[in-house]
């Protein structure tokens, strides 16, 4: 039977107490204390509260971008980009902290548009991209920047989910997912030659 290591101990007490609270309950004496650690001996695996923290983020955009690549097989560029962006509902809506912390809050080490983008160094954004260039390959889509759409794509979503969350929406959780991927759907046909 597989043991965890420290780190992944470390870093699943970090996550729940994040999932749970948000940024400001992640203190590495809380963490310590909940894995069974001394306050001192957590130090030797993360040398500071805002690597553990940088540590989840980067884990919530892998885990995300797990998630997206899962419907690359999806041959209509149209469907494929829903299901991904009906992934990214999902995840906001079942780790709100961890979302606003990932793709919500200033952070020194977030990605910028565009360099940081078009360089590919997003895990999620990587994947609406190249849906969308393999959307213009299938002429379903009109050749226009992949990145540009991409960030308008993103926006569109993120902004939904911002003013949802916000209680800027009377509807409740089904009826506003219908509505979201409605929008995206409109937005995404606007893509299209």
């Amino acid at each position: 039977m597989p043991t965890d290591t420290t780190a992944e101990r470390i870093l699943a007490a970090a996550h729940a107490l994040f999932d749970a609270h948000g940024a400001e309950a992640v203190t590495m004496r809380r963490v310590a204390a909940d894995v069974g650690l001394s306050a001192m001996a957590i130090y030797r695996h993360f040398p500071n509260r805002e690597a553990l923290l940088t540590r989840l983020s980067n884990d919530s955009f892998e885990d995300a971008a797990r998630t997206w690549a899962s419907h690359a097989r999806q041959q209509d560029p149209h469907r494929r980009l829903l299901a991904m962006l009906e992934s990214y509902l999902d995840y906001a809506l079942a780790h709100p902290h961890l979302f606003d912390h990932a793709f919500g809050l200033p952070r020194d080490d977030a990605r910028r548009f565009p360099e940081d983008f078009r360089a590919r160094r997003s895990p999620t954004l990587n994947l609406i991209a190249d849906a969308i260039a393999e959307g213009m390959v299938q002429g379903a889509m009109r050749k226009l920047d992949e990145w540009d759409l991409a960030m308008d794509l993103w926006a569109h979503a993120h902004g939904l989910i911002a003013l949802y969350r916000g209680g800027r929406f009377s509807f409740d959780e089904k009826r506003f997912r219908t509505f979201y991927l409605a929008s995206l759907g409109r937005t995404i046909d606007a893509f299209a030659p």
